[in-house]
C-alpha cells in the first residue's frame, strides 16, 4: 500500500514551517512515523560542512555520498535534473505518512497556509485543498483552522490519510 502524501503550501513567510512542525509534533504524539520532503527552489544545496569527511568525498568527485551512524543515515547525491516529487517519494520507506513543504504545483492534496499580512489570496485551487490554516476566515467550502489548532488539523489529517478519527 502506498504511503499517503500531502503538501503544505503557501507564500514565503506565511508560516508553513511552523505549521509543519506542529503537525509533526501532533502526529508523533499519536505514534505515527513521519517523513518530510522540503522543496528548495534555488540550484545548489549546501548541507555538508567544509573539512568533514563527507564534504571531502564529494569534493573529490563522489556523485553519491552516504553517511551512516547507529541512529541516522544521510544521503547526498548529484543529479543531472531535479527529481520529481513522485521519484523522491518512491525512495521513502518505513513511515506512515509523508509531508511535503512546498511543491505547490505537484498533484498532491494540499493544506494551504495563508497569513493576512502576507496575502489574502490562495495560491491553490479549491479542489486541490483539504484544509486552510489562516488568521482570517475565507469564503470557501474547505475546512479552515487557526494557527493554534494543530490538534484539529491533525484530526482531519488522520481521518483522511490514516483511517482514524
Amino acid at each position: 500500500m502506498a504511503i499517503p502524501v500531502f503538501s503544505v503550501v503557501g507564500k514565503s513567510k506565511s508560516g508553513k514551517t511552523t505549521v509543519i512542525e506542529r503537525i509533526i509534533g501532533q502526529l508523533k504524539k499519536r505514534g505515527y512515523r513521519v517523513a518530510t520532503i522540503k522543496h528548495h527552489f534555488h540550484p545548489g544545496l549546501d548541507i555538508d560542512r567544509p573539512g568533514k569527511d563527507t564534504w571531502r568525498h564529494a569534493r573529490a568527485g563522489s556523485d553519491h555520498v552516504v553517511i551512516a551512524a547507529p541512529d541516522v543515515v544521510a544521503s547526498i547525491r548529484n543529479v543531472s535534473q531535479e527529481p520529481t516529487l513522485d521519484e523522491l517519494i518512491a525512495d521513502i520507506r518505513d513511515v506512515d505518512i509523508i509531508i511535503t513543504d512546498g511543491y505547490s504545483r505537484a498533484n498532491k492534496p494540499k493544506i494551504e497556509v495563508l497569513r493576512a499580512d502576507r496575502s489574502r489570496d490562495l495560491i491553490s485551487d479549491a479542489d486541490e485543498l483539504i484544509a486552510v490554516v489562516s488568521d482570517i476566515h475565507l469564503n470557501i467550502d474547505v475546512p479552515q483552522y487557526s494557527f493554534e489548532d494543530s490538534e484539529g488539523l491533525v484530526n482531519l489529517i488522520e481521518s483522511i490519510f490514516l483511517g482514524e478519527t
